[in-house]
């Protein structure tokens, strides 16, 4: 039997170089389940992930608003599971959240859940405004639907950020 041969080279671990990724590099996504567990899994990949592209200063602020945005989704979910999407381009981090909820056609029920899912982001609102930053929810224009949520923070801003602790 012949001897099958490649040109592709698979590099071993040794000869990767263990240089970290730029923050531009950063673009992750993650489904979670739409449970109470959830917030604090996106805690943690966030701090992970914030860690990894030399981001550490802006930990504080994007932490609390992927947790706000999580706990938010997953009590608005009308499906199993929510999805996360964390991008740093341009000096901002923008994280965004899509939940199954859908968007109320009668307007006094789209009045009344907006209102709810407001109040639910007061916290986030407040972290956002610290930061010089922007949030914002409305239609996903993704198929199926459902809810987007977003907030943009600026390094410069959210590297100021201190959360709740006395400066």
């Amino acid at each position: 039997m012949p001897l099958l041969a490649t040109a592709c080279h698979v590099p071993a671990l040794s000869d990767v170089p263990s240089v970290p990724p730029p923050p531009e590099a950063l673009a992750y996504s993650l489904t979670v389940p739409a449970s109470p567990c959830s917030p604090a899994v996106v805690r943690a990949a966030t701090r992970t992930v914030l860690r990894t592209h030399g981001l550490v200063g802006m930990t504080d602020a994007a932490v609390q608003v992927a947790s706000e945005l999580t706990a938010c989704a997953c009590a608005f979910a009308s499906a199993s599971e929510v999805y996360l999407s964390l991008r740093y381009r341009d000096g901002t981090l923008r994280v965004v959240l899509y939940d199954g909820h859908p968007r109320h056609i009668n307007s006094r029920l789209a009045t009344a859940c907006d209102t709810r899912r407001r109040a639910a982001l007061r916290v986030l609102g407040c972290v956002v405004r610290a930061c010089a930053g922007d949030w914002g929810f409305g239609d996903a224009r993704e198929p199926g639907g459902g809810t987007r949520m977003w907030a943009v923070l600026p390094r410069a801003g959210a590297s100021g950020y201190v959360g709740g602790r006395e400066a």
